[in-house]
């Protein structure tokens, strides 16, 4: 049913075609910034194609302008409001997790953090941007630790890079699915206790906010998925940034901090490191940064430098995060389908083993360490080689043919987030709407645990009856499709901005199309199988 819907995808083959018969060129980035502080005279704001464009770019909407929820933003406890709603549901997830019942779909941690908590998150990926970062609650007890322990410490230099979070998350996916912690209210609740005594540890000791930067892992997730988002903080003008002489939104001042995540504004380029904390909102004191319509796509393709990451084709830790989040969307949602169970516990029953957690183990590590070294490094060599054969083209910004396979792999390697998003979107959205009904009955139990009858006796067949998934399956495929074209189009236009019109931009876009098109194929694989029903009483 879903070929006939696939004749979209001659949609990017028609913009291709038209951009590569058409004689424009983007210009590149001229110039970078030191990392760190800005100076304490009035910077010299980096002129480059990408700044006059935002500096021309009219504000338009700003999220923080708009009726009701801009003052709320905007409202001093705005921001506590919300991290005190998620600290209460994460009390009651710990609580129920360790004293109620521990089966998942009758308990609120085997339903709330699994079927509702992540679906809401990429969904709020999708229209704003890293809004649940805002909401955080285990940035609550770092506030308590910043007033009790002295918090001086600069994080260790060895340990500024993605690659302790990018262990991490490859150690949360692996034991998500060997000891399906999503079946375990006990080890949900463990694990988020873990999270609030790490992120005061961590920020009780070290100053700024090191736990949200270099360690959570939820928040990388949050951090590259962003990337792709629509909205996102930044000035409402680059002129008023440009007379400021005391930078507070970085800084901070006797009444506000400044942004604990050392980003300057005025050179921030997207959602990377942004948690929406909005300190810089309340430390300006011009009332210049605003959360604005976002330029994804041009900003991934122009690879600007950005305020305390500097340009991501440099940072192979960050290129290695978003790769392990992009295969890590569709391991995590091939691990819930029955073919690959199966073959799980045959391979196990064929070595002589008790269960297949060491099988399990091995083929998500595989998928999300192995296949996307393997294949990003077979990508960015066959674009290299493939550009050896062709001749250069005007307006190139690069040789690609000379470039180190590293840099080929930072640059090609953002163009697939959108695609990864799409699968972790059609995979979380499927179990929202098959089990979104499971937490009434909770609610209804842990009342009636509590001895009260107010809501009732559960009514556990709300849990155990899911609709039919037949436009669920639509709508998984449209999500899959909209990725596909996204990530296309995305590497096409690093293509041609880094090699010109022609020839070499198609070699360098190629293999990059074949990955794209690849794990695309591998996604509507996984909507068609048979997928476990988790959350809800069978």
């Amino acid at each position: 049913m879903w070929v006939p819907g696939s004749i979209v995808f001659l949609l990017p083959a028609v913009l291709i075609v038209v951009e590569f018969a058409s004689g424009r060129t983007a210009a590149p980035e001229q110039s970078r910034r030191p990392s760190g502080p800005p100076p304490a005279e009035t910077p010299v704001l980096p002129k480059n194609a990408l700044h006059d464009a935002l500096a021309r770019q009219r504000p338009g909407f700003d999220l923080l302008r708009a009726p009701v929820i801009g003052p709320f933003l905007r409202w001093r406890y705005g921001r506590r409001t919300l991290q005190l709603v998620m600290l209460l549901l994460a009390v009651a997830v710990i609580a129920d997790g360790l004293l109620g019942s521990q089966m998942a779909p009758m308990n609120l941690a085997g339903v709330l953090p699994w079927t509702h908590w992540r679906a809401l998150v990429v969904v709020g990926l999708l229209i704003g941007g890293n809004v649940f970062c805002m909401a955080c609650p285990f940035t609550l007890p770092r506030e308590l630790a910043k007033r009790l322990l002295p918090a001086q410490r600069a994080w260790p230099r060895w340990l500024r890079a993605k690659w302790l979070a990018a262990a991490l998350l490859v150690l949360y996916l692996c034991a998500y699915e060997t000891w399906a912690l999503w079946d375990s209210p006990w080890w949900t609740a463990m694990i988020a206790l873990a999270y609030f005594a790490a992120a005061f540890a961590i920020d009780g000791v070290f100053r700024g906010a090191s736990f949200c930067k270099y360690v959570c892992p939820i928040g990388q997730f949050h951090f590259v998925q962003s990337l792709v988002s629509p909205l996102t903080l930044r000035p409402r003008s680059l002129d008023v940034c440009q007379r400021c002489t005391t930078h507070d939104c970085i800084r901070g001042n006797a009444h506000q901090r400044g942004c604990e995540l050392d980003l300057f504004q005025p050179e921030k380029r997207g959602n990377l490191d942004c948690t929406f904390c909005l300190d810089c909102v309340a430390a300006c004191p011009h009332d210049n940064v605003g959360i604005l319509p976002a330029a994804p796509v041009r900003e991934l393709v122009a690879d600007p430098y950005r305020s305390s990451v500097r340009r991501l084709s440099e940072r192979p830790d960050i290129a290695a995060l978003a790769l392990l989040i992009v295969f890590g969307a569709f391991a995590n949602a091939a691990g819930m389908v029955a073919p690959v169970v199966d073959w799980q516990r045959r391979a196990a029953t064929a070595l002589g083993f008790a269960s297949s957690g060491l099988i399990v183990t091995v083929s998500v590590l595989g998928a999300l360490v192995l296949a996307p070294a393997v294949i990003s490094c077979a990508a960015a060599w066959l674009s290299r080689r493939l550009s050896q054969f062709t001749g250069g083209a005007a307006g190139a910004s690069s040789d690609i043919g000379a470039l180190p396979l590293r840099t080929i792999i930072g640059r090609f390697a953002f163009a697939c987030i959108p695609l990864g998003l799409s699968m972790w979107t059609a995979h979380f959205l499927f179990h929202f709407l098959t089990a979104g009904g499971s937490l009434g009955p909770i609610v209804q139990r842990i009342a009636t645990d509590l001895g009260s009858t107010l809501f009732g006796a559960p009514a556990w067949a709300a849990s155990g009856t899911a609709p039919s998934t037949d436009w669920i399956t639509g709508l998984q495929l449209a999500l899959l499709d909209f990725g596909l074209l996204a990530s296309l189009y995305i590497a096409w236009r690093i293509a041609t901005h880094d090699n010109g019109r022609g020839a070499r931009a198609a070699a360098a876009w190629l293999p990059w199309a074949l990955v794209i098109a690849g794990l695309w194929a591998g996604g509507v694989w996984i909507v068609f199988q048979p997928m476990e029903m988790r959350g809800m009483i069978h």
